[in-house]
């Protein structure tokens, strides 16, 4: 388990970092970009790419934290560093997505051109390979790691894609097809398209920070697991939560009363084993209750196996 976390903070850690460098060579030629052409659209993409590159910097302290093991003062761990850097990201998006879409007014109403569009053009079609190899490295480093932090780069980073294309239609349009206002209307799409994608990101990362429930299919999943076990009478009080790349669980196991501490303490062993088969890595908290006693209220006592054993082979 632990050299796992280890490879797995390595690979956070590598995908955290190639997003941070991969913003300062962006910013740095999109600054380049604004300068000459003047362009609103160019100059939302730059806003983006340093927003990227403050959100990379929070996603390398939010993995790194996360890595960390339990200590004394956090004995759950402490995987929600990566929702409270993914809702960091959050804010910075809508706040670029806010200061875009006012330059973007500002620019309409005035009836500002865009002064070259060649350099802009050039730039974001750099923009655009650069990004596909970013992206083919966070989703390899997301499937071996499951990490919330880095998947959220990742949607923010897809957006870039349509973002570049975006800034090349606009100059493209605007100067040499002579459509007045194509570059500011395009700015305030894409301060749309951002703050839609803040919306969307936010969801997880709130779920995560709320301790929201694993999703039915997963719950039953887990239940049917636990409905394999001859000797397991019933289930109550199942409570489920993600922190980061890190899943907890924790119910009431019924087992026969009669048992001694050593019969119930193997029962309890013996579906910690299964659980980790089907569930690898998940914390598992088990209380074993006599056949019969419910001592909860509400959807607390509510009994989980019967139905799922009906179905267990």
């Amino acid at each position: 388990m632990t050299a796992d976390r280890e490879a797995r903070a390595r690979l956070t850690r590598g995908a955290a970092y190639a997003s941070i460098s991969m913003a300062l060579f962006l910013a740095a030629l999109k600054l380049w970009a604004v300068w000459r052409t003047d362009s609103t659209a160019m100059l939302g993409s730059l806003a983006d790419t340093g927003l990227d590159f403050v959100a990379s910097v929070a996603t390398l302290a939010g993995v790194w934290i996360a890595a960390q093991p339990a200590d004394r003062e956090h004995r759950f761990g402490h995987g929600k560093a990566e929702a409270l850097s993914s809702m960091f990201q959050v804010v910075l998006i809508a706040l670029s997505a806010t200061g875009i879409a006012v330059r973007a007014v500002s620019q309409l109403l005035a009836g500002e051109r865009i002064a070259a569009a060649d350099e802009g053009v050039i730039v974001s079609l750099v923009a655009i390979v650069a990004t596909f190899a970013l992206l083919a490295w966070q989703r390899h480093v997301i499937r071996m790691t499951g990490s919330l932090a880095i998947r959220t780069d990742n949607v923010h980073y897809k957006s870039d894609l349509l973002l570049n294309l975006g800034v090349i239609a606009a100059l493209v349009l605007d100067r040499y097809a002579g459509i007045a206002g194509a570059d500011p209307v395009f700015g305030l799409a894409i301060a749309g398209w951002l703050a839609w994608g803040a919306w969307r990101a936010s969801s997880e990362a709130i779920d995560h920070l709320m301790d929201k429930e694993w999703p039915e299919d997963r719950r039953d999943q887990f239940l049917a697991v636990l409905a394999r076990h001859p000797e397991l009478r019933g289930v109550h009080d199942l409570r489920t939560r993600t922190s980061g790349a890190h899943d907890f669980v924790q119910f009431h196991a019924m087992v026969d009363g009669a048992m001694t501490v050593a019969e119930a303490h193997r029962v309890m062993d013996e579906l910690e084993a299964r659980i980790e088969g089907e569930f690898p890595g998940v914390e598992v908290l088990i209380h074993p209750d006599p056949e019969g006693l419910i001592n909860e209220q509400g959807a607390a006592a509510e009994e989980l196996l019967p139905g799922i054993a009906e179905q267990a082979p």
